[in-house]
């Protein structure tokens, strides 16, 4: 892999990670339509480790305040008696589904389910999902009204993203959406909640890549430039995101999940890819 293809799927990751448009399906598509090898599920892991310590910096004040909060509340035998405890163990709670699901379908994550006509049929399913949620929501209600359930039943929506295609900020904002949350608000929570999810896949593969060899040491340079890219472009859309959806809805990257879902399956019935 050379240092351009590197700096090219690092952006891919960067900006798309946090879009609800699928990082996964934009990776593998544009892979096969530049004829490049499957980069594979240990490189996307480790090279999401980019957009993990993207959140942890552009949220570290959230994650201060949250760590404090259930601090406190251990400390009063009342792990939920305040809105920022109720998050922090919330967090912990809602990212089980995510982590029993990973491991009980690895095998099928990492090789059946990267079939383009999933990611395809993922894409559009969750976009019409995201648009059902996009019309039936109220977009009220604020981080400080969350309740443990919420954070629970949307941590069962980030499950969803073991399937390549779905998007994992992509259905915990639908998750959050049909929950009634703003929009900004269910993105600054869909983020938060995937700090765990993210770190533990990103070093599990990270371990298990090195230690097999399975990247092998001509990979090492170009997992690290696409890490660095994905964690300074990531940084970026974070920001850009968050700002965008406090005056507009999610429109848009639904119609871009239809178009390019359809694209996809054109490409795949016209064998081009």
């Amino acid at each position: 892999m050379s240092t351009l293809h590197a700096i090219l799927l690092g952006l891919i990751q960067g900006i798309t990670w946090f879009l609800p448009v699928s990082s996964d399906a934009h990776l593998l598509i544009l892979s096969k339509l530049w004829g490049w090898k499957d980069p594979g599920a240990p490189f996307t892991a480790v090279m999401q480790l980019g957009s993990l310590v993207a959140m942890l910096v552009y949220f570290r004040d959230d994650l201060l305040k949250l760590t404090r909060g259930a601090l406190q509340g251990l400390k009063a035998r009342r792990p939920l008696a305040t809105p920022d405890s109720r998050l922090a163990f919330g967090i912990v709670v809602g990212t089980i589904p995510i982590g029993i699901l990973g491991v009980a379908f690895k095998h099928k994550i990492e090789h059946q389910w990267r079939s383009l006509y999933i990611v395809a049929a993922a894409l559009i399913l969750l976009a019409l999902v995201l648009a059902l949620a996009e019309g039936t929501a109220r977009h009220r209600r604020e981080m400080a009204e969350m309740t443990f359930l919420d954070t629970v039943i949307i941590g069962f929506w980030q499950a969803l993203a073991l399937v390549p295609g779905c998007s994992r900020s992509g259905s915990t904002i639908t998750g959050g959406l049909f929950l009634g949350l703003k929009r900004e608000t269910a993105a600054r929570f869909s983020f938060l909640l995937g700090i765990p999810a993210t770190a533990a896949a990103g070093l599990f593969e990270a371990h298990k890549a090195f230690h097999a060899g399975a990247l092998g040491h001509s990979m090492v340079l170009p997992t690290l430039v696409a890490t660095v890219t994905a964690m300074v472009s990531g940084m970026a859309v974070i920001a850009v995101l968050l700002k965008f959806l406090e005056t507009h809805s999610t429109a848009l990257f639904i119609v871009w999940r239809i178009a390019l879902g359809l694209y996809l399956f054109g490409l795949l019935y016209w064998r081009v890819i």
